[in-house]
């Protein structure tokens, strides 16, 4: 029986979202997030349970990075270039589920022994999981949301579900990797079993996902509100998409927005460890901090909808990096004291998660001014923004801890932490983000294409008319 159609947002615009697309649209961003959790947690991994130099750590990961910079973009082109009449995004989440199951286990089976096949295996693991796998989920799985509405309403509310369903894995990552794979002895074994377990749940993640996307409405829920390719979605040569993608100074604000927002991210999820183990002196409070970040996190998600509505897009994020900028500034001031750290460190992660909600929903904003400037959408190619973000920001927290530890000779056997060693996890905890934070306010700042939408969208109209 035909399902009652849906009614129109606060612009006039068709709705087709229902509760159980918003779930299932959101699972892809679970197990996507478990996968940048886990591989947020190898450097300790590395450095602490497989016994390798934490330099050697941290350039295989910005090895992976510099190559991440660019499958983005030649990901995104390749999608962009699917033959008319076929689905471009939703396969790639079936075709890359296993592999990204398997490969998320063998990050952690790192061989012994050789220290030079080691590295080799390090560096193969992480390029074909990053690089390769994760880059064609992500960028297929972000383009999801500018074709299957056209409602930034319903654009919004799904970034709201894939924030809340992502921060699902990172927390549990932080609250649990530690007691437990201490619980089951603390061993290089302990961690192969508990990765295992997180492998399953993001394999089913995205097969659910796969079966409840759609790259356009049904005709139950008015399949004329669901954009359908038009000249705005011509196929355009690599070298002419990276040209006009970073012609567009809103692209380029949300790529660096998302790649910030993602380090702070990604050094937050794996700094914490280090922190409570040689700051605090016992590395098990990182469950307390886990524990009490949970706080900011339920207030963030259910914020970010009532200010989005009172202030916009970017108004809600400039508030919220003011804050977080001020929050970790006064870190400064007593860097050792556990509680003050810990409220502080919430505000933080309260700033941090309307980006995580809205960073699509600027990025759909960029789509169409591309569609406005070039006459081409460039869909696909344009989230390299979210993928990137996403992918190599995490990677780039992992890296940056790697590189303050070995610049400060970090050794893991110390009875007690060197004066070096202690700078540099204040560097990575509280020194970086407050620049990160920084540069996303001045970001935010100069995004001022919100206001400039309801024109846009109605010369394009013109244009379409025109047709």
């Amino acid at each position: 029986m035909a399902r009652k159609p849906l009614g129109k947002d606060q612009f006039g615009i068709q709705k087709v979202m229902r509760g159980s697309d918003y779930f299932g649209d959101a699972m892809g961003q679970f197990a996507l997030n478990a996968i940048n959790g886990m591989v947020g947690q190898l450097t300790y991994f590395y450095t602490d349970k497989a016994g390798l130099a934490a330099a050697v750590v941290a350039t295989v990961f910005m090895i992976t990075k510099v190559i991440d910079a660019f499958t983005d973009i030649i990901m995104g082109n390749i999608i962009d270039h699917t033959k008319p009449g076929k689905e471009r995004y939703r396969p790639w989440l079936l075709k890359m589920s296993v592999p990204a199951a398997v490969l998320m286990l063998m990050l952690f089976t790192v061989p012994q022994g050789n220290s030079t096949l080691q590295i080799a295996y390090m560096l193969v693991t992480n390029l074909l999981m990053t690089s390769v796998i994760y880059t064609a989920i992500a960028i297929p799985y972000g383009s999801l949301m500018v074709v299957r509405t056209n409602s930034t309403e319903e654009r919004g509310k799904m970034g709201v579900y894939r924030a809340l369903a992502g921060y699902v894995p990172g927390m549990a990552i932080v609250l649990t990797v530690i007691p437990v794979t201490n619980a089951l002895g603390g061993t290089k074994s302990a961690w192969i079993k508990y990765a295992a377990v997180l492998a399953l749940i993001s394999l089913l993640c995205l097969l659910f996902c796969y079966k409840k996307s759609k790259e356009t409405a049904t005709a139950d829920d008015v399949a004329a509100a669901a954009p359908e390719p038009d000249e705005f979605d011509a196929p355009v040569s690599l070298g002419e998409a990276v040209k006009k993608l970073f012609g567009n100074k809103y692209w380029v604000l949300a790529l660096i927005m998302g790649l910030m927002s993602n380090v702070t991210y990604g050094l937050a999820n794996s700094s914490g460890t280090y922190y409570c183990k040689w700051i605090y002196g016992d590395d098990n409070l990182v469950a307390i901090l886990g524990a009490v970040g949970m706080i900011p996190t339920i207030l963030g998600f259910a914020a970010v909808g009532p200010m989005n509505k009172k202030l916009g897009v970017v108004k809600t994020l400039r508030v919220c990096f003011f804050m977080g900028t001020a929050a970790t500034a006064l870190r400064l001031l007593n860097p050792t004291h556990f509680w003050y750290n810990t409220i502080l460190g919430c505000v933080g992660s309260f700033a941090n998660i309307p980006m995580m909600c809205l960073l699509g929903v600027t990025t759909a904003m960029a789509i169409d001014y591309n569609a406005y400037k070039y006459g081409n959408r460039m869909v696909a190619s344009s989230q390299s923004a979210v993928g990137f973000g996403g992918k190599v920001g995490n990677g780039l927290g992992v890296s940056v801890i790697g590189w303050c530890l070995a610049i400060a000779h970090y050794d893991a056997t110390a009875a007690v932490a060197t004066t070096a060693t202690r700078q540099a996890i204040y560097a990575f905890n509280i020194y970086i983000p407050l620049l990160l934070f920084a540069v996303m306010l001045v970001c935010a700042v100069k995004f001022d294409l919100e206001e400039k939408l309801p024109a846009i969208r109605e010369e394009l109209e013109k244009r379409k008319s025109q047709w």
